[in-house]
């Protein structure tokens, strides 16, 4: 599998840059953290990534902060799924579909009903699997776990990660919890006000961290502590 590469991701909003210029490339089944303070860009640099990628034929797939933003409450979990389906050009079948269930602890669960008939953990799980349907290159995890608690949180990680390992697809973790990203990433990228400020392999980051913006995330040690 090749690398997986962007060039010059940037924004603008209002005539103000939001997003510099931002070169990434990534290894395949890599797993990578994006880390930075809220209003740092990190999901202006996510959109800019996806829709490139997308542009040029990569197989991307996107995983919002809240279910709620790719889950329509008046429809049941089956229509989004064969909807799902029918967007990536996908034939119905039901032992992939019970496969990417059963791979992130949803199996047996009924689709034949709507999203809040679901805990948030499991929509969430729900809308990971959806994104795993074509078992994408890159799947780009935009806060994902921001709405769970700890646990509920470290175990969906758990079986995406374990997913992601048997397709080989490379994960993207964008937080702004350090620890979480430093416990599943192997690779920190570090963003702050639309700019890329560091980009180092996690326990070199940990240990000694360059820019001014790493140095005041590592600072706060209470994130070592946190269950991720």
């Amino acid at each position: 599998m090749k690398s997986i590469e962007a060039k010059g991701l940037s924004a603008m909003r209002a005539g103000r840059t939001i997003l510099h210029p931002t070169d990434l490339s990534f290894a395949p089944g890599d797993r990578i953290g994006l880390v930075g303070p809220s209003g740092s860009g990190k999901s202006t640099l996510c959109h800019a990534l996806v829709d490139q990628l997308q542009a040029r034929g990569v197989a991307v797939a996107h995983v919002p902060q809240s279910p709620d933003e790719a889950l329509d409450p008046l429809r049941r979990l089956d229509f989004h799924w064969s909807q799902a389906e029918r967007a990536l050009g996908l034939a119905p079948d039901a032992a992939r579909r019970a496969q990417l269930l059963r791979a992130l602890d949803l199996e047996g669960r009924p689709l034949n009903v709507r999203p809040w008939g679901w805990s948030r953990g499991m929509q969430q799980r729900f809308v990971i699997a959806l994104a795993l349907l074509a078992s994408p290159a890159l799947l780009v995890l935009d806060e994902p776990t921001s709405a769970l608690d700890p646990i509920v949180a470290a175990t969906t990680l758990e079986l995406v990660e374990a997913q992601a390992a048997r397709t080989g697809t490379t994960l993207l973790i964008v937080t702004h919890d350090l620890g979480l990203a430093a416990a599943r990433a192997r690779r920190l990228l570090v963003l702050h006000e639309g700019k890329l400020v560091e980009d180092s392999d996690t326990g070199t980051l940990l240990t000694k961290p360059q820019s001014t913006a790493a140095q005041a995330l590592v600072a706060h040690r209470n994130w070592a502590d946190l269950p991720c």
